[in-house]
């Protein structure tokens, strides 16, 4: 015979369990009155500090039961004992009742041997004791001890808990890997409550040697603020949910900057693009996610876009063969073919200026972009379908400032314009053609509105500017037909009211 059934029908002669659905009615008044223990509930009593209070909110007891046994359940007739202390309960009797009123209603009755309750958990020990004083001195009573548990969270999982407790240390790991992670930490908050030692350990046990699902791990962190374990029992689950402390944060290298930089040097384009969309997702203002274990900075973002800004610089002297030996790139990178090279560092400055933009730090960004004079000499020089990747740059900042992301000084919008207006409208013949994701429309209407936030003089020039290049080289050209309307309406009819307040 299976060793495991063997023990299985010996654990059920030793512990029964039935609902209870009936109303209790009034108590009968006894003749003789019987001894009552009440769940202690002052402060410094082993059960308050033991049980946590959500789940048993008013006190329980302990008392004689002189009831009928429950409906299902086959409970030994007690005998009259000659003396006046009850009889010590024989191994296999079920000589404690523990009734359980669950907190959303519905209860359940356990029959249960008082050996294995008080060999397991503290509590119930010491009710037990309790019980036992009480029933010393008192003549006839019968041996079942009754304990009542209110406010039960789970009745289910407190009867599971308590059959854990007729497990041997096999049993009882196998139990806890057939109800699975989620039911496992239920059976852990209960056995703590109860202080049943060995369910307390056996959960703790295989919680640590199995992966965990992120609705099992908050509920896990949630229960670890709530109880209080031994330190070493617990030090590798902790490890699991907290970064330990024993290092010097100080000397820990910064991680989120090495994953940025090591994003922005990868080789592989599809790697490359995949890491990029979840670092994003991690470092956004709307991340699930703990930022503050990121700790990266703006100047750490500022560092990498300055190296890959020098990167870029590099590209275009190679590309109009005025770069110097000294800043020759290595061999495997002269292997793929410039135009890639150059496409890969503008999507690294975009994806490092959408992330600075998320988090309010890109003004910066505006005055480092409108000074890159080099960048702007050398545009001129290359061939369009490489100097358009410079314009792409231009094209996020535009349409970030008309869409109100980002805010700047009008000496910053002014030297933007100034430098890279033009390249855009050189470029945008091959920005419509190439578009990357960039929303052509959204785009001009961006143009036009920055335009519109300078003073009307500087206007004039960019607009005068557009309009000769858009006569010249039409849908080449971003319509900016009604950003000029504005600055047309603006500038002359209302010119009288603006000549006026010059001549006084």
């Amino acid at each position: 015979m299976d060793p495991h059934r063997r023990r299985r029908r010996t654990w059920c002669c030793t512990f029964a369990a039935s609902p209870d659905n009936s109303k209790p009615g009034p108590r009968k008044p006894e003749p003789h009155s019987k001894p009552t223990f009440s769940l202690p509930t002052s402060p410094k009593s082993r059960i308050a500090a033991r049980i946590d209070p959500r789940r048993i909110l008013s006190p329980g007891r302990v008392s004689p039961i002189d009831s009928d046994p429950v409906a299902g359940a086959a409970v030994p007739s007690p005998s009259p004992s000659p003396s006046p202390a009850p009889p010590s309960p024989v191994a296999g009797d079920r000589d404690v009742r523990m009734s359980l009123r669950g907190k959303n209603g519905g209860c359940m009755v356990l029959e249960v041997n008082s050996g294995v309750l008080c060999a397991n958990s503290e509590v119930f020990a010491g009710l037990i004791a309790d019980y036992n004083k009480g029933v010393s001195s008192f003549s006839g009573s019968n041996k079942m001890c009754r304990i009542e548990v209110p406010e039960v969270e789970n009745l289910g999982v407190f009867r599971e808990t308590i059959e854990l407790m007729f497990e041997n240390e096999d049993g009882l790991t196998k139990r806890l890997l057939n109800i699975g992670v989620f039911r496992s930490i239920d059976v852990l908050e209960v056995s703590a409550g109860i202080m049943f030692t060995k369910g307390v350990l056996s959960c703790l046990q295989y919680l640590e040697a199995v992966p965990w699902t992120e609705e099992e791990e908050e509920k896990l962190r949630n229960l670890f603020t709530r109880f209080k374990f031994d330190e070493a029992t617990t030090r590798d689950i902790l490890g699991r949910l907290y970064l330990q402390d024993s290092v010097d944060s100080s000397s820990q290298p910064n991680v989120a900057r090495q994953l940025v930089w090591s994003i922005t040097t990868c080789v592989d384009a599809k790697a490359r693009n995949e890491l990029k969309s979840l670092m994003k997702g991690l470092l956004c203002k709307s991340s699930v996610y703990e930022k503050n274990h990121l700790d990266l900075s703006k100047e750490d973002l500022y560092s990498v876009c300055h190296s890959c800004l020098d990167s870029l610089v590099s590209l275009f002297e190679e590309a109009s063969d005025t770069i110097t030996p000294e800043k020759l790139l290595t061999k495997k990178d002269k292997n793929k073919p410039l135009i890639e090279r150059i496409s890969r560092q503008v999507d690294n400055i975009n994806w490092l200026l959408e992330i600075m933009l998320d988090g309010q730090i890109a003004e910066d960004f505006v005055n480092i972009w409108a000074e890159q004079h080099q960048l702007v000499k050398m545009h001129d020089d290359v061939s369009p379908m490489i100097r358009y990747e410079l314009s792409r740059i231009s094209a996020i900042l535009f349409v970030a400032m008309a869409t109100r992301k980002l805010q700047c000084k009008v000496e910053a919008r002014w030297g933007l314009l100034q430098a890279w207006f033009r390249p855009m409208l050189l470029d945008f013949g091959w920005l419509q053609r190439c578009r990357r994701g960039l929303d052509i429309k959204v785009l001009q209407e961006a143009m036009g509105q920055t335009l519109l936030t300078l003073p009307l003089n500087q206007q004039y020039l960019l607009f005068m500017e557009w309009f000769r290049h858009f006569s010249s080289h039409g849908t080449e050209c971003p319509n900016l037909s009604k950003a000029f309307q504005i600055w047309w309406r603006r500038s002359f009819l209302r010119g009288s009211e603006t000549f006026a307040i010059e001549s006084r």
